[in-house]
């Protein structure tokens, strides 16, 4: 009779230097008026979610999209493949991977130097962004947060860098399906708490989808 002994795992980590793609959309020139970085939702590959963006004046607008590292195949044909940016599975070492993922970035796109920066988040991208903001102290000239929900680590003291005249607009569809009506009055009142004066709410009509009339330059 065999008898079953627990598995002695343990789990280890490495550290080493991985090469990422990213998106852009249009050219950056002394005629740019807005950088925008933007973060996708679960299953985007970035090239597909600037679509949402190409409808902006190209001469004003110049669009970053940065792609989530983790890809799967979204269909049991294995054709179409979409991103995820994060799980609950270990999120703090990802997410701090993520952050120099986003470091690296906001130096090779010169973000310091942007007339007008936009940051934007949509569905799982607005944890993403939320979280690189407040670890990095990050400033911008308008953020908009869109369909998604801020993680619930993050309390006001941690958005009190944002220049008070930075408008904070929040996005929520009147049907989403992944907020239930307790939830939409929760989280109302969780960012009024958040962003105070600052604080836009957008609702729209339809659910848990990017209204590209919506993305204004």
């Amino acid at each position: 009779m065999s008898s079953k002994h627990p598995l002695k795992t343990a789990e280890k980590h490495l550290s080493i230097q991985s090469t990422h793609p990213y998106e852009t959309l249009n050219e950056r020139t002394p005629e740019t008026k807005n950088v925008w970085v933007v973060f996708h939702g679960i299953g985007y590959l970035s090239r597909y979610f600037l679509r949402h963006f190409q409808h902006l004046d190209p001469k004003e607008n110049y669009i970053v999209c940065p792609q989530a590292p983790s890809l799967y195949y979204l269909d049991k044909t294995y054709t179409h493949i979409g991103a995820s940016w994060l799980t609950r599975e270990n999120t703090g070492i990802y997410m701090e991977n993520l952050l120099h993922l986003f470091d690296e970035l906001y130096l090779k796109e010169g973000l310091d130097t942007a007339p007008s920066l936009v940051l934007m988040g949509y569905s799982q991208g607005v944890s993403v962004l939320c979280r690189w903001i407040t670890a990095r102290k990050l400033k911008c000239n308008r953020l908009v947060l869109y369909a998604g929900r801020v993680p619930d680590e993050l309390e006001a003291a941690d958005f009190a860098h944002l220049p008070t005249e930075t408008p904070v607009e929040f996005y929520i569809g009147d049907s989403d399906p992944f907020i239930t009506a307790l939830d939409r009055k929760t989280m109302m009142r969780r960012l009024e708490g958040l962003f105070g004066d600052r604080l836009q709410i957008r609702e729209y009509s339809g659910g848990h989808n990017l209204n590209n009339s919506h993305i204004v330059g």
